[in-house]
């Protein structure tokens, strides 16, 4: 049904002429957009044309990724629409500090478990076979009922991830198309920002195809080169928008000067930190300890051809990490300057500022491929997560506990390929709800991983550590977060607002002072210290089970 909107659609010539106008821009964006899409839906197909139809091959590649490959697939995962969408978002709110939050401290500690867990874990991969976590964690405790505990505590963390991505990824759409469709009633919105755009469920639901298709039929090796070229695109086009939209908002003809114009033109609030506490800050520190547990860079990090593989992306992660949150962040502050245009107005949506500016301060045409270089930041991650969910079901559910032999090669992938579709499914569901913020929800995703990083950590370096002092550690862990992630879904119920989830702090009681921290601080302590006090008190590993992992013991 076709209506127009006597508010939205003025009888003058002139704003009809601009309404014309305005539709022809967002078609424009649309069409690059789905470009985009087809393009990757080729190289899923083309991909899967080298599947050699194993186990082995559809969940790690053979084995055979190289340098920068792994380089591109690991920063590509990590670098989700938290990286691009929710920091221009959360610095529109908060100010510049975010940068210092994660991004700074992010390029050191991510590098830093690469070479100190990454490189561990894929030797052992390596020479015992492992495909995942799970796996690594049943030999190195000597427990087979780990995995029961570890898996749905795995899948309901990594599904937050997920609604990161989808939900992001409809809000770009339906702000990049506004307009392109004025007179089609079911695409109408209250705002004119929105107006006329793919309704976020439609456009959330096909990147969820998309990313499916090429998933489905191209595997860990589809997946990879998938992610390659997303890296490059996000990152080319993340450079090009910040140029573009500086020079429009700075006015100047020399970059520098428009950097300049546009830094004094920061209010205080947001050019500082002077807001935030120190104890918060630093409390953030913790977060990034997450990459250490994430099941779906594990996976990645088996597909290394060797472990020479690993140098690149060590010494170039926090250059690329810099170079992406760089330019999201003073976006995100230019945003909240006198330099942006009054109309159209600011969306109230912080998850829409970065696609807002692109769309109002670039061209057309650019603006398409500046939309496209989002959606790849946004989709580098969402593949490598439905993947691995699929791994992990397949391969430490399904055949560890009915027994391999029961299942051919082209079964076991048939099964990992069911469960992303009902992974996909579900997460796409929950998306219609509209959680809340996407920097709120990487938050309390990344803080429940990082509580489980002692876990890693210790069973990679800690010769003492125990089955006991794992499952104590988990269940703390979990336990601990839940309760807190609880605390902020009743929080908004009490506020009257039930939709979104947001972060808050804790009063920490510390002499005769209390100091600001965020809820990742006690789960993480306590997770700690629950694996340490339980492994002191219990019996030790048995030595056959120390020798598969530390050379040296019983000689």
């Amino acid at each position: 049904m076709v209506s127009r909107d006597p508010v939205l659609l003025a009888a003058t010539p002139g704003k009809e002429q601009h309404r014309r106008r305005g539709g022809l821009t967002s078609m424009t964006q649309l069409w690059i957009i789905v470009g985009y899409l087809c393009l990757l839906l080729i190289l899923g197909l083309f991909a899967s044309r080298y599947f050699l139809g194993t186990r082995a091959d559809y969940l790690l590649a053979s084995r055979s990724i190289g340098p920068f490959l792994l380089l591109m697939s690991m920063f590509g995962t990590t670098m989700t629409a938290f990286a691009l969408v929710g920091s221009s978002g959360e610095a529109y709110q908060v100010g510049i500090g975010v940068y210092g939050m994660l991004a700074s401290s992010s390029g050191i500690i991510h590098s830093l478990c690469f070479f100190l867990i990454g490189i561990k874990l894929w030797e052992f991969g390596h020479r015992h076979g492992y495909t995942t976590q799970i796996e690594f964690f049943r030999d190195r405790l000597e427990s087979d009922r780990i995995g029961l505990l570890l898996f749905p505590i795995l899948v309901g963390l990594v599904i937050p991830y997920l609604l990161i991505g989808v939900i992001a990824s409809g809000t770009v759409i339906q702000q990049m198309t506004a307009g392109a469709f004025p007179d089609l009633q079911a695409f109408a919105t209250e705002s004119r920002a929105t107006h006329g755009g793919i309704p976020t469920w439609l456009g959330s639901l096909t990147v969820c195809l998309v990313v499916l298709t090429y998933v489905f039929f191209g595997g860990m090796r589809g997946t990879a080169w998938a992610n390659a070229l997303q890296t490059i695109v996000f990152m080319v086009l993340g450079l090009v928008a910040f140029f573009v939209i500086a020079h429009h908002l700075g006015g100047k003809g020399d970059l520098w000067k428009n950097l300049q114009t546009l830094g004094s033109a920061i209010p205080e609030a947001k050019a500082t930190r002077v807001d935030m506490s120190k104890t918060k800050f630093l409390s953030y520190l913790l977060v990034p300890l997450s990459v250490g547990m994430f099941p779906h860079l594990f996976q990645h990090w088996l597909t290394a051809r060797h472990a020479n593989s690993f140098k690149l992306p060590v010494v170039a992660h926090p250059i690329f990490i810099m170079i992406v949150w760089v330019p999201c962040v003073l976006i995100g502050v230019w945003a909240t300057t006198e330099l942006v245009p009054a109309k159209p107005p600011l969306p109230t949506n912080p998850n829409a500022i970065l696609p807002f500016l692109v769309k109002t301060q670039a061209g057309p045409v650019l603006g398409g491929f500046l939309a496209a270089g989002i959606l790849a930041a946004i989709m580098s991650s969402l593949d490598s997560q439905f993947l691995c969910l699929g791994t992990i079901f397949t391969n430490d559910m399904v055949t560890h506990y009915a027994g391999k032999e029961r299942f051919s090669d082209r079964q076991q992938v048939m099964l990992a390929r069911g469960f992303i579709v009902a992974i996909v499914l579900v997460t796409y569901l929950l998306s219609l709800l509209r959680p809340g913020s996407v920097f709120a929800l990487g938050v309390w995703c990344f803080s429940g991983f990082a509580a489980l990083f002692p876990l890693v950590f210790a069973a990679v370096y800690w010769k003492r550590l125990t089955k006991w002092g794992a499952y104590a550690s988990v269940i703390v862990a979990f336990g601990t977060w839940s309760w807190f992630f609880g605390t902020s879904v009743f929080r908004a119920i009490e506020a009257g607002n039930p939709g979104p989830i947001r972060t808050y702090t804790i009063d920490f009681p510390l002499g005769d002072s209390t100091h600001e921290v965020m809820p990742v601080v006690p789960v993480f302590v306590a997770a700690l210290l629950a694996l340490v006090i339980v492994s002191l008190m219990t019996r030790p590993p048995s030595e056959r089970a120390l020798r598969r992992f530390f050379p040296g013991v019983g000689q």
